[in-house]
């Protein structure tokens, strides 16, 4: 072959071994998933979960070893796990979370001269939201009885480890240690560590308040909270991108463990729950946008994201950042957003602490045969609405529902009836409870005059890639604005020390 006919051949084959190349990365299949929207991701998730709950459910158990107590088999192990880890990952992200979110958004009232008055407002808030949304739990519990027409039973009955009452509520408001976390010794001599999300909650505002005391000489501290958050925020987004895997191990294990049969009979519960917290979504909600003058579209369209990844996370603390974004989005100013939402998603939960306790206790009263007066209805109202902090965690409904059955008289063993459902009802509730978290902050800014109209009314329902992608354009455009500062700064300095050498040249 001559030289030209080879120069010739050349770029032919390296046309043919780019193109070969392209193709290939082109049918990589993990890089055709990364371009599926997160929202379709999510929703495959769940597909998938329900299938291979469906399929590890028909496979039936295996024999009981003492490796597998529960003759669980492979695939229903392997669900459980994929959703464990899930869980795991957020939960080891909570408190830092909790602690750096609220000492920074404390700190950022300092400026704002009507801090107080927006705190006020915005508990008050919380707890009308709180009142409507129990009043219509108690409303279909009493005209469906659902506890009367399960068919659950009654062996199921146990105590929940995780208990909660007025005593143990107002001594869990000191910490036992700065960190908030407490230790407890199994039977085999290992000691799990686990944390009170109250505690750290308490400590953090104390801490707040402390840095705002302190002034100018707490600065390095906010630099390095604000920057610690900023950390922790990042490893939250990306177990948050690990939402859909999760999906399918924690739907999949419910329907494998649990089947149909347990929402067959616990129907009557589920769908009370289900259709309550529906109302107070897409009834309650709406109103109280209009009636302050807010665009329903505008809202739901804004806060989508929030809504479906806590509907997928089952995580108001988890979803915290997503619903602060969101809201931030919709035009409420980010020295308030980032104190109402911190602070509601350890306190503000209209499904876990309003809806879901309200209809258990109902469940178990009717179970038992216990009738219910006016006065306990009256103090389910008072427990959802003032109690509420106490669901602050990942287990909060748990702890809600044991409270309301406490100080009720109710026996706490009814917790075991209802937690075959728990996970396929955590799901609705986690979407509610962010939900209403971001209205709140929502119709405080408009009723203070500090939203920004034109953006709210501009919302759009944004994908979880774009909202990245501002937070990093954000992120990117400070970062340059200190480069600039400090190569400002450096040139400055570079002319005063020139013009001293000058001056003493001259001199």
């Amino acid at each position: 072959m001559n030289l030209g006919a080879w120069a010739r051949s050349v770029p032919l084959v390296s046309t043919s071994t780019t193109s070969s190349s392209a193709s290939t990365r082109s049918r990589n299949p993990l890089t055709a998933i990364t371009r599926i929207p997160f929202g379709w991701q999510v929703l495959i998730g769940l597909v998938l979960g329900i299938v291979l709950g469906l399929v590890a459910a028909q496979m039936g158990p295996v024999a009981e070893t003492e490796a597998n107590p529960d003759g669980a088999n492979w695939l229903t192990t392997t669900l459980d796990t994929i959703g464990t880890i899930f869980v795991t990952l957020l939960k080891a992200l909570v408190p830092p979370l909790i602690f750096l979110a609220i000492v920074t958004s404390i700190a950022n009232l300092r400026g704002v001269t009507n801090a107080a008055r927006l705190a006020g407002k915005t508990l008050l808030w919380f707890g009308i939201t709180s009142l409507i949304a129990v009043s219509i739990g108690i409303a279909l519990g009493v005209l469906t009885t659902p506890g009367a027409n399960s068919q659950v039973s009654a062996d199921s009955a146990e105590a929940s480890s995780t208990q909660g009452g007025w005593l143990d509520f107002l001594t869990g408001l000191v910490p036992s240690n700065f960190l908030g976390i407490t230790g407890s010794a199994g039977d085999d001599g290992s000691v799990s560590l686990s944390f009170n999300a109250l505690q750290i909650l308490v400590i953090s505002i104390a801490v707040g308040i402390a840095v705002l005391s302190v002034g100018e000489k707490a600065e390095p501290f906010l630099k390095f909270t604000g920057s610690a958050l900023e950390i922790v925020q990042k490893l939250l987004w990306w177990v948050i991108r690990l939402a859909p895997i999760g999906t399918i191990g924690l739907l999949g294990n419910a329907v494998a463990s649990y089947g149909w049969d347990a929402i067959g009979q616990l129907g009557v519960f589920t769908l009370d729950v289900y259709v309550g917290m529906l109302i107070v979504l897409l009834v309650v909600y709406p109103i109280l946008l209009k009636v302050n003058g807010l665009s329903i579209g505008s809202f739901f369209r804004g806060v989508w994201p929030a809504t479906s990844l806590g509907f997928v996370s089952r995580s108001s603390l988890g979803t915290m950042p997503m619903t602060q974004t969101v809201t931030e989005r919709m035009g409420v100013p980010r020295h308030y957003a980032s104190f109402a939402i911190p602070l509601g998603a350890t306190t503000k939960m209209d499904g876990c602490a309003a809806i879901y306790p309200s209809l258990a206790a109902i469940f178990v009263a009717n179970f038992y045969g216990v009738p219910l007066g006016v006065t306990d209805y009256l103090l389910i109202v008072l427990v959802s609405v003032l109690g509420s902090a106490a669901t602050a965690g990942m287990t909060g409904a748990t702890v809600m529902l044991t409270l309301t059955l406490s100080t009720l008289g109710l026996p706490l063993e009814g917790v075991g009836l209802l937690l075959a459902i728990d996970p396929i009802l955590d799901m609705g509730r986690t979407a509610l409870n962010v939900t209403g978290q971001s209205l709140v902050g929502v119709i405080v800014a408009k009723r203070e005059k500090i939203l920004d109209q034109d953006t709210y009314d501009a919302a759009a329902r944004t994908s979880f890639q774009a909202i990245q992608a501002e937070q990093k354009a954000e992120a990117d455009a400070v970062e340059r604005a200190e480069s600039d500062g400090a190569t400002a700064a450096s040139t400055d300095a570079s002319e005063a020390t020139d013009a001293r050498e000058a001056a003493g040249t001259r001199a």
